[in-house]
């Protein structure tokens, strides 16, 4: 005869395996981060975690090999406690909706654009003014100073918290139609990254703005949606946009950085221990994305001149500089400070 269970044993059957399940999935820590489990000696042991970082570009473009070092440090800075896989051409989503999913704690860590991250946190889309960087050297001495660090505090306001800025070099034009001078892009659809920074700097230099995803914009290339776009020498290679858009001009009107970022719902469930880990790996891995940068900007830029794509130098950019400077104006309140300290940070 077959017996039945009591109903209490089996609901405590069922709690016990959803307990045990609840710490088990990917990008969680182990069923005992919250509660460490005790040895037999009585320590505690610590805890383990498996988190996910999410980057919307190639295995092999710079900044997924910065988040690769990123990763490799924290694993070793932690004992092999902390694993970070990285997930590389947008396999988690897009930049816009990882941030969303970052800022929910559903992932865990991302490194993306400063531009869509305006939309999330404003302080960034100074970022996307045009020609107020003068260098990669003067980017890089605001980057390194306290300002800069400042911005990256101030994202815990938006539930994320900044760990270091990567390089991503400077932006320029690309189109299907040549370009040689500023009036050329009067009319010109052109795809900007999706914030109003970039909408307002396509209307001043007299071309239409088109906000979309990075991941549509060779269909777009291709089918005559937009008759061209702007990114740096390594996307415009990697993302093979050089086929549809044949005419490269070089202006460099925006030195846009990267954020590698951690979600604040995630961070704060971290022990003191393993945030200065993190923290610690971030810094480190910061100068080995740069060298990768420069060697894959100058290898992207020999392929697509190879490869025939028709590269106009800008040799006076005051034109291009008159235009936008009523629109640097117009957000001059709202970043007055920044670009006060971007302004010092000139090399002399």
């Amino acid at each position: 005869m077959t017996k039945i269970r009591p109903l209490a044993g089996i609901l405590a059957a069922l709690f016990a395996a959803m307990t045990l399940l609840s710490g088990c999935g990917a990008g969680s820590g182990n069923a005992g981060a919250n509660n460490p489990d005790s040895s037999a000696d009585g320590a505690k042991k610590q805890p383990t975690y498996m988190f996910r970082l999410a980057e919307s570009h190639p295995a092999d473009y710079p900044t997924t090999l910065g988040d690769k070092k990123f990763a490799e440090l924290v694993n070793q800075k932690t004992d092999g406690r902390i694993k970070i896989e990285v997930f590389p051409s947008a396999q988690l989503g897009e930049e816009k909706a990882v941030i969303e999913q970052v800022q929910l704690g559903a992932i865990e860590f991302t490194r993306v654009s400063t531009g869509p991250l305006a939309e999330f946190n404003k302080a960034f889309g100074v970022f996307s003014l045009p020609y107020i960087f003068e260098s990669e050297e003067h980017e890089w001495n605001f980057l390194n100073g306290p300002e800069a660090q400042q911005m990256l505090d101030g994202l815990s306001s938006s539930k994320f918290v900044g760990l270091a800025y990567y390089d991503s070099g400077a932006r320029s034009f690309y189109t299907r139609k040549p370009v040689k001078s500023i009036g050329d892009l009067k009319g010109m659809k052109i795809r900007v990254i999706q914030n109003k920074v970039n909408i307002d700097l396509m209307e001043a230099l007299g071309a239409s703005a088109t906000p979309m995803p990075y991941g549509d914009v060779f269909n777009s290339l291709q089918t005559g949606v937009i008759d061209g776009a702007e990114n740096n020498w390594p996307s415009y290679y990697t993302s093979k946009h050089y086929e549809q858009a044949k005419n490269f001009i070089v202006d460099g009107h925006q030195r846009v950085p990267e954020v590698l970022m951690v979600s604040k719902v995630t961070w704060d469930k971290l022990s003191d221990q393993d945030k200065q880990a993190i923290r610690e790996a971030a810094t480190e891995s910061i100068a080995y994305q740069r060298e990768e940068w420069k060697k894959f900007e100058k290898e992207a830029e020999d392929k697509v001149r190879a490869a025939g794509v028709t590269v106009t130098e800008v040799t006076d950019l005051k034109p291009w500089q008159d235009a936008v400077k009523p629109m640097i104006e117009q957000y001059r309140s709202e970043y007055r400070e920044v670009l006060e300290a971007i302004d010092k940070a000139k090399a002399e």
